[in-house]
């Protein structure tokens, strides 16, 4: 039996977790998942690490299927998340139910916080586009980051991120709400995708675990943690 290391980054963590557990069980392989930015997983694999499953943005899996760090046959659909703003626990919620809406709100706050991904880049060009200053942004490595910094700051804080990675949180403990996902006309629809890595070593078991993930019930699983 094989043990298989798959890279990921994005909101699809908390189901790939429980897929991975489920089809360790079912297949006798073991799965070790590790995820962390998207940036760091796309800088990690065109350097070189080994692994056996990549799990990236659909754009980044574009990107290494371009240079041929993974298996094209191998590569399964995992789904779509969205957007949404999270506020310290107890602050009122602010309306996001219209891009004017929205403005409003960002002009309240004393700052948005975004991650350094690409949901944050979409997020900073947002909050610009509305004619925003620059430093109406500020960055943090990770969702998790943005989540502690928008719930220990004394400042009124408005924290970006993909609505799955918000509600994993808070269900962790961290002392922060959702605001709202953001109104339909400025909403970002991230895909995830996963992939067997050219030069993994257990080709056949992560073919195994890629399939897995296209099943019916792993989709099910998927859904159940926001990702439609």
């Amino acid at each position: 039996m094989a043990t298989l290391k798959v890279l990921g980054a994005g909101p699809v963590k908390r189901g790939i977790t429980q897929i991975a557990a489920e089809f360790a069980k079912a297949s006798g392989h073991q799965v070790n998942v590790e995820f962390t930015g998207a940036p760091t997983v796309r800088e990690r694999v065109f350097a070189g690490e080994v692994v056996d499953v990549a799990v990236v943005p659909a754009a980044t899996m574009d990107e290494f299927a371009a240079a041929g760090c993974i298996a094209p046959a191998t590569r399964a659909k995992l789904g779509h998340a969205r957007m949404g703003l999270a506020m310290r626990k107890g602050a009122v919620a602010p309306d996001l139910s219209s891009t004017e809406a929205f403005r409003r709100a960002v002009e309240k706050a004393d700052a948005v916080v975004a991650n350094l991904a690409n949901s944050g880049n979409y997020v900073a060009k947002l909050v610009g586009d509305l004619g925003f200053a620059a430093d109406k942004v500020q960055r943090q490595p990770d969702a998790v980051k943005v989540m502690e910094q928008v719930a220990s700051s004394p400042q009124q804080l408005l924290g970006a991120g993909q609505l799955p990675e918000i509600r994993e949180l808070i269900d962790k403990g961290v002392a922060v709400e959702l605001a709202g996902p953001l109104p339909d006309a400025l909403q970002s629809v991230t895909a995830y995708d996963a992939a067997v890595a050219a030069a993994s070593a257990n080709a056949a078991a992560a073919a195994e675990f890629t399939a897995w993930l296209a099943t019916p019930a792993a989709r099910t699983a998927m859904a159940a943690t926001g990702i439609d």
